[in-house]
């Protein structure tokens, strides 16, 4: 697949990128899907500036495979990661959550190569006038932070693909061969997913959250904190508690109050299932079971190639 853009950019066999999620993908995980021939991502967005370059290392001696870090940019640690990721030499940076034109020449003057996730055509193309190499459309599906849009992933790829020129990656409810597939049909060169690799024996969340995303069904996610950051997440105790604040006319302030610091935290690391935020996509609900990065990427692969076979020989 080199021919692929995705891939001759990134040097890697498959177009397929493991999202950068927090508290999920520590270097267990990203050397594990890199190993195979995906890209994987260290999320550092649950990271101290200490523990990111810790990370790094580790994926580096595990793995002689490209890899990258999925870096925020809303945290207030911004810049000592940015200095890490330069100091360790990281080749690769996913920004997410923030205006790429701030950091973005800082980053292509190192050499790296800097992919910045969008929620909408009119932020890709204002990524792409910030100089990035690639962009990641995601749908609304996706869990964790998302764009208050709402824009379906199925209607956001067409919109960016036909106003940009860089190298396309779509991610949001993709977590399947035939979901990759129908990715790149509307016009991806690659996919992004999280909510698959979030169970995998390799992410580093809590076995309790790995149970509970497998044993969920369709409606159990929620887009909700759409008056802070609009958020992903499986419903529980917590949810009901935001949900009631905002049903009474909670304000900002007193939502960021119940929110409090370190939910996702007590969620997804730390396994509590009842007041922590459990950051998952909608796909969550097609997810039954707990497999490796490998097999994950395999059977992805596999399953795309199997369709898209069937597909041009006419047999669907």
């Amino acid at each position: 697949m080199k021919q692929n853009r995705i891939c001759q950019l990134f040097d890697i066999e498959y177009p397929i990128i493991q999202a950068g999620m927090v508290w999920c993908s520590g270097w267990k995980l990203a050397s594990a899907v890199s190993k195979i021939g995906g890209l994987g991502l260290i999320g550092a967005g649950s990271m101290t500036p200490d523990i990111l370059r810790e990370h790094i290392r580790k994926c580096k001696a595990a793995t002689n495979k490209p890899f990258g870090v999925n870096l925020p940019l809303l945290y207030s640690d911004v810049e000592k990661q940015l200095d890490i990721l330069i100091q360790e030499g990281v080749k690769i940076v996913f920004t997410s959550a923030g205006n790429p034109k701030i950091w973005t020449p800082l980053l292509k003057e190192k050499n790296i190569i800097v992919v910045h996730v969008v929620s909408s055509k009119k932020f890709a193309l204002k990524a792409e006038e910030a100089g990035v190499d690639a962009v990641v459309a995601e749908g609304f599906e996706a869990g964790g932070h998302n764009g208050r849009e709402e824009t379906t992933t199925f209607c956001l790829v067409p919109m960016v693909k036909e106003a940009i020129t860089i190298p396309l990656i779509a991610a949001g409810g993709i977590g399947s061969g035939r979901s990759m597939l129908a990715a790149m049909v509307l016009g991806a060169d690659g996919v992004q997913i999280g909510s698959r690799f979030a169970t995998s024996t390799e992410s580093s969340a809590h076995e309790n959250f790995k149970r509970k995303i497998i044993e969920a069904e369709e409606g159990d996610t929620i887009l909700t904190l759409k008056q802070l950051t609009p958020v992903r997440f499986l419903k529980n105790k917590f949810y009901e508690t935001i949900q009631a604040a905002e049903s009474s006319g909670a304000s900002s302030e007193e939502l960021k109050m119940i929110l409090g610091k370190g939910r996702s935290r007590k969620g997804i690391f730390e396994g509590d299932l009842e007041e922590g935020e459990l950051e998952i996509g909608q796909i969550a609900a097609t997810l039954k079971k707990i497999e490796s990065a490998e097999d994950i990427v395999k059977n992805i692969w596999d399953e795309y190639v199997t369709l898209k076979k069937e597909f041009s020989q006419g047999s669907f």
